[in-house]
């Protein structure tokens, strides 16, 4: 995990770099999670096939030479990215004491880190979810994976979609139509009583997240202090990563406290998390959202 954290700060920090310096912080986002989200589907499709033919040893040896591959990006560095993207102003900091001290008194980048988090805290999308398919409507593994890569894949089309319109219309409204489209995003769970219900109510779940996936990265990068992108993009992850698994944790919980309604407290959890979101919209300052994709935006203090 820490070999991944160091890659990952690695290439979200160029990522939030160049957005910054071509203005194009919502088309990077959208393509960094279409980027994320086709693969991570096909994998998802593929645990299912390979849980039920294939032993932990060979599954591992298979995903360690995958891993593998990573590291041939690591020797293509294309001139169009690193000829000049660090001598830009966007890329310059200070001494550590000074740039922590500007992170500390960037107020953007506070709701930022928090609306990733609460959109990340979702107890009962992972192991709830696999408990209640698998224990109460005695599906198999493999829909649990097909499920799960079903949802993840109908991200793609409203993700794509916000690739579009980010250069169209203003952020800050786009912000606030993603956020309502995708609070109510888990509710069809309250539907899924068969497999066959939870394979058709993936597809409305993933759609409907899908611009709020690229609105919240955006955001992010557009929070990204001069010369901390590296930095702080590493924050907002390390607070998701800790949102998804402690929310999961979470989520057990809620789901063994009552065999009975377990599922349904965890369904009700998530909604009320991302209603939270809709107010940590409200701190995050208008400069900073106020200029479309290709437009010069305000510098935040």
């Amino acid at each position: 995990m820490l070999g991944f954290r160091f890659v990952i700060a690695a290439y979200q920090g160029l990522i939030a770099l160049v957005a910054q310096e071509a203005l194009m912080s919502g088309r990077l986002s959208m393509l960094w999670n279409a980027g994320s989200y086709l693969p991570l589907s096909l994998a998802i499709f593929a645990a299912g096939f390979i849980s039920e033919r294939m032993t932990p040893r060979e599954t591992f040896l298979i995903a360690a030479a995958l891993t593998l591959l990573v590291a041939l990006f690591g020797l293509w560095k294309p001139a169009a990215v690193f000829s000049h993207t660090y001598d830009q102003p966007e890329a310059r900091g200070l001494d550590l004491k000074g740039d922590l001290q500007r992170l500390v008194r960037h107020r953007a980048v506070y709701p930022a880190v928090l609306i990733n988090f609460l959109w990340y805290f979702t107890p009962g999308i992972g192991t709830p979810m696999q408990y209640y398919l698998t224990n109460q409507l005695h599906t198999s593994d493999a829909l649990f994976a097909n499920y799960y890569g079903i949802y993840t894949l109908s991200f793609l089309p409203t993700i794509l979609l916000y690739g579009f319109l980010c250069t169209r219309i203003r952020p800050r409204r786009l912000l606030w139509l993603s956020a309502c489209i995708g609070v109510p995003q888990m509710v069809p769970l309250a539907f899924v009583h068969s497999g066959h219900m939870a394979l058709l109510m993936a597809v409305p779940m993933g759609l409907m997240g899908g611009l709020a996936n690229g609105a919240f990265y955006d955001v992010a990068v557009r929070s990204c202090p001069p010369g901390l992108q590296g930095t702080f993009m590493m924050l907002v992850l390390a607070l998701i990563a800790l949102g998804y698994r402690g929310s999961d944790l979470l989520g057990s919980l809620i789901y063994a406290s009552s065999p009975a309604h377990g599922f349904q407290y965890c369904i009700a959890a998530m909604v009320g998390v991302y209603v939270l979101i809709l107010p940590v919209i409200a701190l995050v300052p208008k400069p900073l959202t106020a200029n479309a994709d290709g437009e010069a935006a305000a510098r935040m203090p």
